[in-house]
């Protein structure tokens, strides 16, 4: 199997009045695992439909592999699409479900064995040939769905939430075999998700949706560290806000009051700030949990930001404690420290300092609240 480029441009869906996809422009190369990700309603599994033929668009076009199918009905596209609910003939074994687009497009019977045989030993099933769905597990019937979708070797595969009815260990297992499927046949996918952790993980470069707009097209590692806007930030991964005041700009290191007493300095050119900002604007300054640490009172120096443990909870490879700021409306932080095997030294009523690392902070305007 070998990819097609997938050019989406300027694609929009309307209802009526109401705008379900603005005008979406995403260029996918070859053999790109592309995940469209956002909350309910942000419009991804419209523009996923619309890529699959299933709906047509209001506005723009959609070329895959060099081919105008806009206007071309879905069975013409050559697509494979594998559903969270994964539809598989109750009456027909494994090997007859995954024959069954072959069998459709009419490709021979011997053909059609060699090819069933070949794809049973990429999902790892050539075992569970002769059983039928209701015989299987959760995730070996998801594996018969994906076998079903790529048998016939389509360049583009489309997948909608396609593990979203597994339990999470199983997920999880189930995300990496889909990635070292999709790496070894150089297939194009099209991912839609609203779980961010499938998302970074299994993506080349993931495109984030809100309101049927692109918020924010790049990498796992620059969506994570770098967002462009507040809801970027705050619905990838966990995040702090805290409410603040640009109070100036020096040496290239933007100025922030939190309170009374507490200033802290981001650097100028924090991704996400849309400066520049006028003395007294209103600002939110953004912290991912995992990049703070923990000091006692009045040793954690210069970003240190005073509060009080309210609760410590044990999870696992971290310990997760929950301040309550000293400063402004008396905010709670996250702050997640690796487990040390032998306890937290932060009880609860400790005063602490929530240190900062200063290339972590990030600075968004308080319209984007």
């Amino acid at each position: 199997m070998i990819g097609a480029p997938v050019f989406i441009d300027r694609i929009g869906k309307a209802y009526g009045s109401q705008t379900a996809v603005a005008e979406v422009t995403l260029d996918i190369p070859a053999g790109e695992f592309l995940s469209i990700l956002g909350p309910s309603g942000s419009g991804k599994t419209t523009l996923l439909t619309m890529i699959a033929g299933f709906e047509s668009p209001s506005a723009g076009r959609l070329v895959i592999g060099g081919r105008d199918v806009t206007a071309v009905s879905p069975d013409r596209r050559n697509i494979g699409m594998v559903f969270q609910r994964y539809a598989l003939f109750p009456h027909l074994t494994v090997a007859e479900n995954i024959a069954f687009p072959l069998k459709m497009r009419g490709i021979c019977k011997n053909l059609r064995a060699e090819r069933v045989d070949r794809t049973l030993d990429l999902v790892q099933l050539r075992d569970y040939a002769r059983r039928y769905p209701h015989e299987l597990s959760g995730g070996q019937q998801q594996r018969v769905a994906v076998a079903r979708a790529i048998v016939f070797e389509p360049p583009v595969l489309l997948m909608d939430e396609p593990l979203g009815a597994l339990d999470k260990k199983l997920r999880e297992s189930m995300q990496l075999e889909i990635k070292q499927l999709q790496q070894r046949l150089g297939a194009t996918v099209i991912y839609v998700t609203h779980d961010q952790e499938e998302a970074l993980t299994m993506s080349d470069r993931i495109a984030v949706m809100a309101k049927g707009q692109l918020a924010q097209l790049g990498t796992p590692a620059d969506i994570y560290h770098n967002p462009q806007s507040a809801f970027v930030a705050d619905f990838i991964g966990k995040m702090n806000f805290l409410a603040g005041e640009f109070v100036g700009e020096t040496a290239g290191n933007q100025t922030i009051r939190l309170g009374d007493d507490v200033i802290i300095d981001t650097p100028g050119a924090a991704p996400g700030f849309d400066g520049p900002a006028r003395i007294g604007d209103r600002v939110r300054l953004a912290l991912r949990p995992e990049r703070l640490g923990l000091a006692m009172r009045g040793a954690g120096g210069k970003n240190a930001l005073p509060g009080r443990i309210e609760t410590s909870v044990f999870a696992g490879c971290f310990d997760l404690h929950l301040v309550r700021t000293d400063f402004g409306n008396g905010e709670i932080i996250q702050v997640q420290v690796p487990a040390n095997g032998t306890g937290s030294p932060f009880a609860a009523g400790t005063l602490v300092d929530v240190i900062a690392e200063r290339d972590c902070l990030r600075l968004f305007t308080d319209a984007e609240a």
